[in-house]
């Protein structure tokens, strides 16, 4: 099957760059004069992966130029994407490495070309690109939409990725040790219980639980979780009423949900009725 192509690329995500102003250049640079990218998203590399890339390079060189601006530091550049290719021709002995050099990359420019190299590349775990995209909306201002747009996915895969950060972070660290899969996850985020979340967990990684089987779990606690915020309504309408009878001193009714209903207030002569009007404050 054909992976679905990225979205309207780099230019929809920083409309700053264009093709007439790239001003970009293939040089090679000492590897000891190359910073990685402090906007990597990616937070973990696998060892074992870069290893067998470092051998690839030994035999056949470097595939692809990585991807740098310079640096605040004169002879130094800062790496904006190929971190891996960086990483394991390090782990190779190479000395120094091809790199294109894209003049003036501002933060936002930095940040979106490792997102978007990681993510066509598959090189974060759902955890770090959930926490990428948070980043692209508060530190970037960019909506649902237009990450989406970029990344040639769905709004809506874009919001569940997102919601994986709701979990409690010993369960983020399973999905990003594939313990548990994100779509666990997803059915996971839908819980507000952290205690039933553990619990599902367990159930998960003990019976080896597939998504299809969580996400009945995950409905079959809807009813309880509706059962459990109507008796909470009830404990507290019948609170209200006690405190209403202590204040009036007659006896009052209640009855309705929480977006209507009625309260009624008895008396047994008018000028018990006067006294509970007085209580009230209206005036005639």
């Amino acid at each position: 099957m054909q992976k679905k192509a990225l979205g309207r690329g780099l230019e929809s995500l920083i409309p700053s760059i264009n093709k007439s102003q790239r001003g970009e250049s293939v040089i090679t640079i000492p590897l000891s004069k190359i910073k990685p990218n402090r906007f990597q998203p990616r937070k973990k590399f696998n060892e074992e992966k870069l290893k067998d890339l470092a051998d690839s390079i030994k035999k056949h060189g470097l595939a692809q130029p990585i991807l740098v601006t310079e640096s605040v530091l004169p002879g130094e550049y800062e790496i904006i994407a190929g971190e891996r290719r960086f990483r394991a021709s390090k782990l190779a002995g190479k000395k120094d490495i091809k790199a294109i050099v894209k003049q003036s990359a501002d933060d936002k420019q930095r940040f979106g070309l490792a997102l978007i190299e990681n993510i066509q590349r598959e090189n974060l775990d759902p955890i770090e690109e959930a926490k990428a995209f948070k980043r692209l909306i508060e530190e970037f201002e960019h909506t649902h939409e237009q990450i989406a747009e970029v990344i040639g996915r769905e709004r809506s895969v874009v919001s569940n990725t997102l919601r994986l950060l709701s979990l409690p972070e010993d369960v983020q660290s399973l999905i990003s040790e594939e313990r548990i899969s994100s779509g666990h996850g997803k059915m996971l985020a839908g819980i507000e219980s952290k205690e039933e979340i553990i619990r599902i967990v367990n159930r998960i990684l003990n019976e080896n639980l597939s998504v299809r089987t969580v996400e009945k779990l995950v409905f079959e606690l809807k009813p309880e979780k509706k059962a459990a915020k109507q008796k909470k309504q009830e404990v507290e309408l019948a609170q209200l009423k006690e405190e209403l009878q202590r204040k009036f001193g007659a006896k009052v009714n209640i009855a309705g949900n929480s977006k209507k209903g009625k309260i009624e207030i008895h008396y047994s002569s008018l000028a018990d009725l006067e006294r509970i009007i007085n209580e009230l404050k209206i005036v005639f």
